[in-house]
């Protein structure tokens, strides 16, 4: 919970009461490698914050092909956000893919702390515009790209993911096959 608060801090001037509040509504939990904290399909009431570890997300097309839409490691949030503020069912499955420590929080209570503390309004919103950013930027990189600039793209992101996971889940990352991966490794050793 420190490093959450840390991070609210830094942005914005955080009440002894807010702060009270925050750690009323939060739940931390421990989290295996391969557990689904949202499975698609379902009704999302959760959004999570990452302490430690590495988690994704992710959608399955008509042919069963799993296409990794974010990862999230430390100090990042994660859930199926159109999922939650739509009250719709989830498009994507959230999973561990490492073991982790995250903060979990109800989207109801977490509502709610906007009304109690309207000055955290200006956190969450800060929040979303970078998620909204980050997301622009990915579609873009994936239209306008080669796979060796999203590779690279990929390791200055996510530094230190990389050992951690699975080939499978960076060439879904990156919309390629594994084969291609071993491919992009290989002309990125020759330069």
């Amino acid at each position: 919970m420190e490093n959450l608060i840390r991070k609210i801090k830094a942005t914005i001037a955080l009440s002894a009461e807010a702060e009270a509040y925050i750690y009323s509504i939060a739940k931390e939990r421990k989290v295996s490698k391969g557990d689904v904290l949202i499975q698609e399909g379902e009704t999302v009431h959760k959004t999570f914050f990452v302490k430690q570890g590495s988690l994704r997300s992710f959608c399955v097309d008509q042919e069963g092909k799993e296409h990794t839409l974010q990862f999230a490691i430390k100090d990042w949030w994660i859930s199926d956000f159109t999922a939650m503020y739509n009250h719709s069912p989830a498009s994507l499955t959230v999973e561990c893919i490492a073991d982790s420590t995250i903060v979990e929080f109800n989207a109801a209570q977490l509502n709610q702390i906007y009304v109690q503390f309207p000055e955290l309004e200006a956190y969450q919103r800060k929040n979303l515009e970078g998620h909204i950013v980050s997301l622009n930027k990915r579609i873009l990189n994936q239209l306008q790209l080669t796979a060796l600039a999203r590779y690279r793209l990929f390791l200055e992101q996510y530094p230190e993911i990389e050992q951690s996971i699975s080939n499978y889940h960076i060439a879904s990352y990156l919309g390629i096959t594994q084969q291609s991966l071993s491919r992009v490794r290989a002309e990125m050793a020759k330069n």
